[in-house]
């Protein structure tokens, strides 16, 4: 019994959601966010409420009913409120800086790193050190800063890298002189 697929997704003042077959649009303040999903599974929309059913009880169909409900949520989520990351730059000279749609990383390399930033998101660099990615797609959010972490990943012994806010980097002792 999946728990999540079971719960009803309860729309905000605002947010619409439509169902055209397998296809599931939801448009709020923020844009419009949309959807393909499995043939088996069945999305339902009454008034301001929005139910996921799945036909039989198989393996394959419990796990599609959960990560359908959860998908359409963040799609709710997103065209309402909206996602944002916050990611530090931890290490002597690593900084950011936008131009135009790239963002340019300093992180001890002997040539800066060019990311081109995806339609639909938007980049801030705050004090050189603080990056701020924000959009309305979840996973859009997602990857791009897991692309920007994966430049200069956090190292245990000293810490410098690039981290989320709010992740702790577990430390190591390294060598002690005897």
């Amino acid at each position: 019994m999946s728990r999540i697929g079971n719960k009803p997704i309860t729309l905000p003042e605002g947010v619409t959601c439509t169902v055209n077959g397998r296809h599931v649009e939801v448009e709020g303040p923020k844009g419009t966010l949309s959807l393909t999903v499995h043939e088996a599974i069945v999305v339902k929309v009454d008034e301001s409420i929005v139910t996921v059913e799945r036909p039989s009880d198989t393996k394959i169909h419990k796990a599609l009913h959960g990560t359908t409900r959860a998908l359409i949520n963040n799609l709710v989520v997103g065209v309402n409120e909206g996602y944002k990351k916050n990611l530090k730059m931890i290490g002597v000279g690593y900084r950011a800086q936008t131009q135009g749609q790239k963002l340019i990383v300093s992180a001890g390399y002997s040539q800066p790193v060019e990311l081109a930033i995806p339609s639909g998101i938007t980049v801030e660099v705050v004090k050189n050190t603080d990056i701020s990615v924000a959009g309305i797609d979840k996973q859009l959010v997602g990857e791009f800063s897991a692309n920007i972490r994966a430049i200069r990943k956090p190292e245990p012994y000293l810490g410098k890298g690039i981290r989320y806010v709010d992740e702790h980097v577990r430390r190591k002792e390294g060598k002690t002189a005897k």
